[in-house]
């Protein structure tokens, strides 16, 4: 018997006396303790806030009326609707507001979670199985633009839809190169690299960053000029979670043409999809820059005979006239296999093309622009890849058979090349550059709980089918599609070596200077999460394993 364990006093019909109430004294000290943490983690708060910025509706605890409807508008997969919740929500409106959270967590032991969209894939923006807070950023979202010098600065709990509403509403000949799902935060995607449909002419969202404003780990406030250059490449698309709270970012706008242009072919596998998916294969990424076509790949509903295919959309952007683009295609060393002609091609605007791209019509108000919850929330899933040589039509064939076991999965190809392949891959932590045809995105939704783990079990599946024909040593992911499978942290005292086992999947090489900016700036691991960037402990090898 352990020597701190109370003896068994039986009293006749009394029981185990000593027993009984040492377990209620010590649950009573733990809830004491429990409340006096929260009491002084509140007084805390207030002490180091000026009178002007205490307000009751900054922060919400647990049993505030407005607590769960704020905890739940931004969870986006049902897999964590019911996980473990915070001990309070911070909606902060000032940087004084996070500057308190930031101490007083510190202080008291409370665990930081940062929110932006909350489309975080394994939703650790708003989950922890320890004690924690959520900084949720929504109030934080103004966005002031300087069209003259071609800048913005933009609130960190801005979304990607309410940047491209401020710029449309300020010019018609700028835009910016980020993602196509308008509820996702800027937070996440500028902070993990960021690309969207013009990425291949202006490079990343997280490459078109000049600036930002961030809350260290002692609570201070620092910009480029006084965080450096080492903190301010490691923020770019290393996961600014593991670093701080960024709260504002300035970025450099880019010019877009007066006319876009846009088509979808759409071909089953009876229909040729996969000679014309082949061909893509050879020439995406190797298109003029300023054309993008990604592929779609999914199930639709089975025919009247019950019988199941897959079908295969092109679908193209190009910064440019319909005219333009068609020759571009015809060319020899365009596609045109793929047979599009004048009236496949929509001419429209770039902020329509924004509303297109999204799945909106293109004749839609702007201010769908503004909506930050989403139509429908499904439990998902979500792995990520990278191809460097075309996977051969037979590798195709077993995708397809393994695509109809599961109607509700997409695939999305997208094409790199151009600008990203003129940029190092060390320029800042995203690697992914120069000899990748294209990267992966497969998604998986479902309705119902109880279903989880089969769908996993296929995602999973399907992963590994896919590990001969796509990047190895490592095989690499994109740190923005987050996925827990490749392994993660043993909490705050993650080794190197453990780390780096998904380290180098989203990173590279870049992991290792990722980790010496960490160990410098935030030596202690207060901003961890299961897949934040680990410090570099005593004895600490410096080589990792790479896949």
């Amino acid at each position: 018997m352990n020597s701190h364990y109370p003896l068994k006093m039986m009293i006749p019909g009394s029981g185990m006396v000593t027993l009984t109430l040492f377990l209620f004294l010590s649950v009573s000290v733990c809830f004491s303790a429990s409340n006096s943490t929260k009491e002084s983690f509140l007084q805390c708060f207030s002490s180091h806030l000026p009178p002007s910025n205490i307000t009751s509706d900054v922060i919400f605890s647990q049993n505030g009326s407005q607590y769960l409807s704020i905890l739940r508008s931004s969870i986006r997969n049902l897999r964590f609707l019911n996980a473990s919740k915070p001990q309070y929500l911070i909606t902060p409106y000032s940087e004084a507001h996070i500057q308190a959270a930031v101490i007083c967590s510190k202080e008291y032991g409370l665990h930081v979670r940062v929110r932006s969209g909350g489309h975080d894939y394994e939703g650790l923006s708003y989950i922890s199985d320890v004690p924690f807070i959520i900084i949720d950023l929504f109030q934080m979202r103004s966005i002031s633009l300087d069209i003259k010098n071609e800048y913005a600065w933009v609130g960190g709990g801005a979304t990607l839809g309410e940047l491209y509403y401020s710029i449309a509403g300020s010019s018609n000949l700028h835009g910016f190169p980020a993602g196509s799902c308008p509820t996702v935060g800027v937070g996440g995607h500028f902070s993990g690299g960021g690309f969207g449909t013009i990425f291949r002419k202006y490079g990343l969202a997280a490459d078109n960053v000049i600036d930002a404003k961030i809350v260290d780990v002692n609570g201070n406030i620092l910009d480029r000029k006084s965080m450096g250059e080492d903190l301010f490449w490691a923020i770019r698309g290393g996961g600014a979670q593991s670093f701080g709270v960024i709260f504002s970012w300035k970025i450099k706008l880019v010019r877009v043409p007066p006319t876009v242009t846009v088509f979808s072919i759409r071909k089953t596998l009876e229909q040729g999809a996969t000679k014309l998916l082949h061909k893509w294969q050879t020439v995406a990424d190797k298109l003029h820059q300023d054309l993008f076509i990604h592929v779609v790949m999914g199930v639709p509903s089975a025919n009247s005979k019950g019988n199941k295919t897959v079908r295969v959309s092109f679908d193209c952007l190009f910064l440019g006239t319909a005219e333009r683009l068609l020759s571009l295609l015809q060319q020899q060393d365009g596609f045109p296999e793929l047979g599009v002609t004048r009236d496949n091609c929509t001419e429209m605007s770039w902020i329509q093309s924004v509303l297109y791209f999204a799945g909106f019509s293109i004749t839609e108000s702007l201010d769908v622009l503004l909506n930050r919850t989403m139509s429908s929330t499904q439990f998902s899933k979500a792995k990520s890849d990278y191809v460097k040589e075309p996977i051969p039509e037979s590798g195709l064939e077993g995708l397809y058979k393994m695509l109809v076991e599961e109607e509700n999965s997409i695939l999305i190809l997208t094409p790199y090349g151009g600008r990203m392949s003129q940029i190092s891959s060390s320029e800042i932590p995203f690697p992914h550059r120069s000899g990748n045809l294209y990267g992966i995105q497969y998604i998986l939704d479902w309705a119902a709980a109880e279903e989880t783990e089969k769908h996993l079990g296929w995602m999973r599946r399907l992963y590994k089918y896919m590990e001969p024909y796509v990047s190895n040593s490592p095989r690499a992911a994109y740190f923005n599609y987050r996925d827990l499978d490749l392994g993660r942290n043993n909490k705050r005292h993650t080794s190197y070596a453990q780390a780096a086992v998904w380290g180098f999947k989203y990173f590279n090489n870049n992991f290792k200077r990722l980790v010496r900016v960490k160990t410098s700036t935030d030596p202690d691991n207060f901003f961890w999460n299961e897949q934040s960037i680990p410090v570099l402990q005593s004895g600490s090898t410096k080589k990792g394993k790479k896949d």
